[in-house]
């Protein structure tokens, strides 16, 4: 008889790395930076620590879900996710491999969060370069995209419009 392997922190780790984000497939819960810590105690019982992207973030409870079901496929006896809100989650824990992803899925990445970690919406901002063309020539649409995390931009050169992952 072939004993199942033991799941161990990297091995759930790994697993988790190949969960999409529900708003954003392109990257995983673990690129996204949401998922804080995991830790597997013998006889296969796994607890994740996650922190969503923002408080009400409607994507938590699929992340939940599919966190539990990834895990319970790989070999995990019982799964639980804890959600932690402090520190607050920022744009800053997106890696640079996950940026690209973005970029070539035609989200323009975040830039650096403001310190503190507020938002503002009245201030001048940057140019967001485009991720279709790179061009800087680029105007903010609405700072209110497809998703609460997101604003839209148009390229003036290229003419596309896009997706920003706001920095926050």
């Amino acid at each position: 008889m072939v004993s199942a392997p033991v799941l161990t922190r990297e091995r759930a780790l790994e697993v988790l790395g190949t969960v999409p984000d529900p708003e954003v497939p392109v990257i995983s819960v673990v690129e996204l930076g949401i998922v804080r810590d995991v830790e597997v105690r013998p006889g296969g019982a796994v607890t994740v620590t996650i922190t969503p992207t923002y408080s009400g973030c409607p994507a938590m409870f699929e992340i939940e879900k599919d966190v539990r079901s990834a895990l319970v496929e790989a070999g995990a006896t019982a799964v639980e996710v804890r959600t932690v809100l402090s520190p607050a989650w920022t744009t800053d824990w997106i890696g640079p491999e996950a940026r690209e992803k973005l970029r070539a899925y035609g989200i323009a990445p975040p830039g650096r969060a403001e310190s503190g970690g507020l938002v503002t919406l009245t201030r001048a901002r940057p140019p967001v370069p485009c991720p279709f063309c790179g061009s800087s020539d680029t105007r903010l649409q609405s700072e209110f995209g497809s998703t609460a995390c997101k604003a839209i931009h148009v390229c003036n050169d290229c003419r596309q419009p896009f997706d920003e992952f706001k920095a926050h």
